[in-house]
Parts: C-alpha cells; structure tokens; sequence
C-alpha cells in the first residue's frame, strides 16, 4: 500500500504545486484559467484522440461494463439526491449535490493518472466512464435544472444538452478517434509526434490547472462539502465495486480501473455549470476542495485494493 502511495503522490505534488502558485498570487485567476482552457481543448483532446484511434469500438463499448457503472452511479445518486429532499433543499440544489456525489475528476486527473498507474490499456475503460459521465449524468443535471425552471423539459433544454456535447472536446475528440480507428487509418509518423508531443503535456498541465483552481475555493458549509466527499469517495466507489464485481460481473482488470475512476473526487466542470445557473457554488466548490485534498490518501488505498483483482 505504501507503495501505491508513493506512485500516486507525484501526481497530488503537481496539485499541491499549482494550489501554492495560486495561493500566493503567482499564478493568477486569469492564468489559470488559460491554462485549463489549453489543456481541456489541445493537450487532453490530443491525448484522447491518440489513445481512442488506437482502440477499437468493440474494445470500447462494453454493455455489462455500462450497466454496471451506469447502475453504481445512478443508485449513489439518488442516496444524495433523496439526502437533499430530506434537508429541505430544491430540486436545482439536489441535482447539484447529486454530480458532486458521483461525478469525478476523470478527464483532467483520472486520463493521465490512471493510464500512468494501471497500464494504457486502461485508456478504454477510463474513456467509457468519462462519456458516461459527460453524456448521461452531464445532461441529467441540465434537464433536471432547466425542467425545474420552466416546469417541464421543453426543446430548449434538449438543444442546450445536444449543443453541450456537440461543443465539448473531450467527447469530440473521443468519437474522431474511434471513428479514424473504424476506418483502419493509418497514423502518420508526424502525426503521431505531434499528438505524443501535444499530449505529453495533457498530464502536468491538467494537475497544475486543478491545483491552481482549487487555491480560489473555500470550504464553505464544510458539514454538507463533507457529506458529498464521503459520497464521491467512498458510497460512489463502493457502489460501482458491488456492482461491478457482484451484480453485472465484469472482468477483472476493467471492473479495477471503473472503480478506480469511480474513486476520484469531484470534478471541477461541476462548479463551472453550479457558478453558470447560480446554484450552490459555494458548496461545490467545497466538495471539490474537500474531497481533492482527502483523495491524496483514499485514491491510493483504492488503487492499491483494485491492483489485487487482476
């Protein structure tokens, strides 16, 4: 375990490196935020596109593995959801407390961390997660949140989650890359330089970035932030391995990396869409605050756990 440990904390390094150059006003608000803007639409997409053109789709889509994990998720999120109703809080608040509670950091720190610690062959299973997460719980949250506003989900809605997917680079790339693959296109020597070189700096760029957003969060209402790091880090993971290894079996090296992922803390795009409807960000931005700091400790001992199933 210990050795885990000390495979994954370079990786919480990087982080803890971009939160003090945050923190002390080296790395500015503005400066953080062109460097996720790099990252999310050349560095990671260039990884994704390289790692998805040399896969297969039959490697890729895999119904029991689906099932599995769209089961985990979905239960976790109505524990949270149903926890929330209990508190008193909106529909448009549960939603939220929902993504924080299941939702994790899968494109910026789960793609390069997982691919480094478990193999590349990782790459399938964690890219199935992440379009899960982008396109089935990603839409969830805008329908339930613009279904409760104008109560009912009208076109519009439809349009923002279509709209949403369309333009976001990571699903994109992911779908190129498969689709180059179908075609059994060859990758260029250059091109294949190009992408290694591009999205060799998907992984210090995407940790740096994290680290230096979390230096503007505060743990504000720590109690309820705790409750949904408990619920990213712990329910959400032990769901999807009941699920996985239980309920829809899955073989043994893709159900380790699906509860892996599952064990991330929650992802910062989270905060971004809570900050654009204006609901709760403060207490997401906690949970992310929150749940990154306690992931230095409970994503090594998961990882560790997993590495004994294959």
């Amino acid at each position: 375990m210990l050795e885990i440990f000390l495979q994954t904390l370079p990786f919480f390094c990087v982080i803890g490196l971009g939160f003090g150059a945050g923190r002390t006003g080296f790395f500015t608000e503005e400066a953080t935020a062109w460097l996720t803007k790099f990252v999310f639409y050349f560095a990671l997409s260039a990884m994704l596109f390289r790692f998805s053109a040399n896969l297969s789709f039959g490697e890729v889509f895999n119904i029991r593995f689906i099932a599995a994990y769209l089961w985990a998720t979905a239960f976790v999120y109505g524990v949270v959801m149903m926890a929330a109703f209990l508190r008193g809080a909106s529909i448009e608040e549960a939603a939220f407390e929902s993504q924080c509670g299941v939702i994790g950091n899968v494109g910026f720190l789960g793609v390069p961390m997982l691919t480094l610690l478990m193999g590349e062959a990782a790459i399938g299973s964690v890219m199935l997660v992440l379009s899960i997460d982008l396109i089935v719980f990603g839409s969830l949250v805008v329908i339930l949140v613009t279904g409760s506003r104008d109560g009912a989900v009208g076109l519009g809605a439809l349009k923002t989650v279509g709209l949403g997917l369309l333009k976001n680079p990571m699903i994109v790339s992911i779908v190129l890359g498969l689709g180059w693959s179908a075609l059994k296109l060859p990758i260029p020597g250059v091109m294949n330089d190009f992408l290694s070189l591009l999205g060799g700096a998907a992984t210090p760029g995407a940790l740096f970035a994290i680290g230096a957003s979390l230096a503007t969060k505060k743990a504000e209402r720590p109690l309820i932030a705790g409750w949904l790091s408990f619920s990213k880090l712990v329910l959400h993971p032990g769901a999807v391995a009941f699920s996985a290894l239980i309920l829809f079996p899955v073989e043994p090296y893709g159900a380790a990396v699906m509860i892996a992922a599952a064990a991330l803390p929650v992802a910062g795009n989270v905060y971004i869409l809570a900050e654009h409807y204006r609901i709760a960000p403060q207490r997401v931005s906690a949970s992310i605050l929150i749940s990154t700091a306690l992931a230095v400790v409970t994503v090594s001992l998961v990882i560790g756990w997993v590495g004994q199933l294959y």
